[in-house]
């Protein structure tokens, strides 16, 4: 089993936990949901083979489970203080500069999630008046409720995260509805206070409140300034997460999250190392496969490092690898799995682009194979001189360790056969894979206990699965706003007047997603610019395939930059490292991807060539 996740910013001591029964009812209610995510498209799929018809609503069904699952799994998060942060706070503050870091942060961000709960209110009235039904004649605006409910049990949880003493964490929830209060009588329609409440955000956001409070900030600040109704953001949230696709991402995170949590890390490490045990450099070669491995169906490489840091440090060192060698390949090695399918990145972007998701999925698999291919070549090149005995293959423990992780090794067949062959739809296939998964770990191996292990799983997946819906729901109010403010109309006209050549553009936009990447989380980056990237995109002609590539190879650097490089922050974690120390640890893998990068960019063929021919 591996540890906990940790904060990403794992600085602050939580307050006194909740009463147990509410948390353990709140696990619970997050598990039931999440095992009806799997069951109801399963179901979808025995009705047509047996009866040639669906279940009449079952999607639009699935697809509000998730809007609950989102909800209900960052109210979690927020009560386990886990919530996506920068890290800025740990390196500007010590002792009891942090306190008061974690003071301002805690009530800004409890202030900002209270006002996103009454516009959540807002629009849930207005959804009511509207007598909108989901299925059977069950209003859908009770439905919709869990958005201010969840709103506000976050907002609660946010102040009390605020400090450690209970009068500090009163003073917070004070100062939050004084925030609160301030923002609806002055209305923010003012240059000055917008500047302040800019100011405010900005500040709140590098003392440590997490990144959905920036992005509904800016959203809030943004609508009240140009007076449009804030219930505008509680709608995209809403449109975005009831997506038909959406529901892939926590049905493949949860399969990714069955298998880290059992056994299978152990018998995957075997298998591989078995077949490159006579290669010099044999293990970096493992850890990038299995690190590929784990992040493509988890989509959380510090879920990779956790889950595998005991198993791949232990390896490097008995191979001869440097400390500092070892530690940038695992914090690398966790991010490698972001251009494969069925990546989450992968499945997001192509509901952000409205780019068809099989023929993204074919055009990441070249650039992905490439970029574990250069990894692994610079890991081997980094194992010192006289380090290596050669060895002949041992047939016969490669075919005990494959026969051992056989159902793991069937896993991406499972996966990747279902979306290809065209009889079940992306979710369907999804659903199949987590219960695959979910039963080789608890049947086959016996690795999970169904009582006990597979709740905390689940509630442990709907944590991460909910802190990223949050940042994905409110980052797209703000991008519908740039939208409506016709930036990205204004993107195309300047680019193409100031850019004639494609390649060029190309060079610039790989500086500016690097740049972004140093800013931003790949999966709030994805809503919020691909939107402005894509229609300068088509502008220049490029293959959005192609495009969509490039996009997420860059933002897959991000993982490993400074300050929000969520591998950087787990690694430290998972090891004991100093911060600095993980940063200095990755510069030249972050080198080698950089090379990928240019490759993918300028190599269109690439990504375009398996899409072409299996059209």
């Amino acid at each position: 089993m591996i540890a906990r996740a940790p904060t990403l910013c794992p600085v602050f001591v939580p307050p006194a936990p909740p009463r147990a029964w509410l948390a353990t009812a709140e696990n619970l209610l997050l598990s039931v949901v999440l095992a009806a995510l799997i069951v109801l498209p399963l179901a979808e799929i025995a009705a047509r083979s047996l009866f040639q018809a669906g279940i009449f609503g079952v999607t639009t069904i699935v697809q509000h489970l998730t809007l609950a699952a989102g909800m209900l799994g960052a109210a979690v998060a927020a009560r386990e203080n886990r919530l996506l942060s920068l890290a800025t706070a740990t390196l500007l503050f010590s002792g009891r500069g942090q306190e008061y870091a974690r003071f301002v942060s805690g009530a800004c961000a409890a202030a900002v999630t209270g006002l996103l709960g009454i516009a959540s209110a807002q629009f849930v009235l207005a959804e009511k008046n509207a007598g909108a039904l989901l299925v059977h004649g069950f209003p859908v605006w009770i439905v919709q409720l869990v958005l201010p409910l969840g709103f506000a049990a976050i907002a609660v949880r946010l102040a009390g995260h605020a400090s450690d003493r209970r009068d500090g964490r009163m003073a917070a929830a004070l100062l939050a509805g004084a925030i609160v209060l301030g923002f609806a009588w002055s209305g923010f329609d003012s240059r000055p206070a917008t500047v302040i409440g800019f100011s405010l955000l900005i500040a709140a956001t590098l003392l440590g409140a997490p990144v959905f409070v920036a992005l509904g900030g800016a959203a809030l600040l943004l609508f009240w300034r140009e007076g449009l109704p804030i219930a505008s953001i509680p709608l995209d949230h809403y449109r975005l997460v009831v997506n038909p696709s959406l529901p892939a991402i926590p049905l493949f995170t949860l399969a990714g999250y069955f298998l880290a949590e059992s056994g299978a890390p152990r018998r995957l490490v075997r298998v591989f190392h078995a077949l490159f045990q006579h290669v010099r450099g044999s293990a970096a070669v493992v850890t990038v496969i299995a690190g590929a491995f784990f992040t493509t169906f988890t989509g959380a490489s510090g879920v990779t490092i956790l889950a595998l840091g005991g198993l791949l440090m232990p390896l490097l060192a008995a191979s001869g690898y440097r400390e500092r060698d070892a530690l940038g390949l695992i914090t690398t090695a966790g991010s490698l799995g972001v251009l494969l399918p069925p990546a989450l990145p992968l499945i997001l972007y192509a509901i952000v682009a409205k780019v068809r998701l099989e023929d993204l999925f074919l055009g990441g698999i070249v650039p992905g194979i490439l970029t574990l291919a250069l990894v692994a070549w610079w890991g081997v090149r980094r194992l010192p001189p006289g380090e290596h005995a050669a060895r002949p293959v041992d047939w016969r423990e490669v075919g005990a360790a494959a026969r051992d992780a056989k159902w793991e090794l069937a896993l991406p067949l499972v996966a990747f056969g279902g979306l290809m062959s065209g009889i079940a739809t992306p979710v369907e296939v999804a659903a199949l894979t987590a219960l695959y998964a979910l039963v080789v770990a608890t049947v086959i191996h016996r690795d999970l206990k169904p009582g006990s292990d597979v709740p905390r799983v689940m509630s442990e997946c709907g944590l991460l699965i909910g802190g990223v819906l949050l940042i994905l729901g409110v980052a797209l109010g703000f991008t519908n706003f740039l939208v409506d403010a016709q930036i990205p109309d204004r993107a195309v006209e300047w680019v193409t007047g100031t850019i004639e050549s494609r390649w060029v553009f190309l060079l610039a936009l790989n500086a500016f997603l690097l740049v972004a990447g140093c800013l931003m989380d790949i999966f709030s980056a994805t809503i919020v610019l691909a939107p402005l990237i894509v229609p300068i995109g088509m502008a220049f002609g490029i293959d959005p395939i192609h495009l969509g590539i490039i996009f997420l190879a860059n933002l897959e650097l991000g993982y490993l930059t400074p300050p929000v490089g969520m591998n950087l922050l787990f690694a430290s974690y998972r090891f004991g490292k100093p911060f600095g120390e993980v940063c200095r640890s990755v510069l030249a893998p972050l080198a080698v991807l950089g090379v990928a990068l240019l490759l993918i960019t300028y190599l269109p063929s690439l990504t375009t060539a398996l899409p072409g021919l299996l059209r």
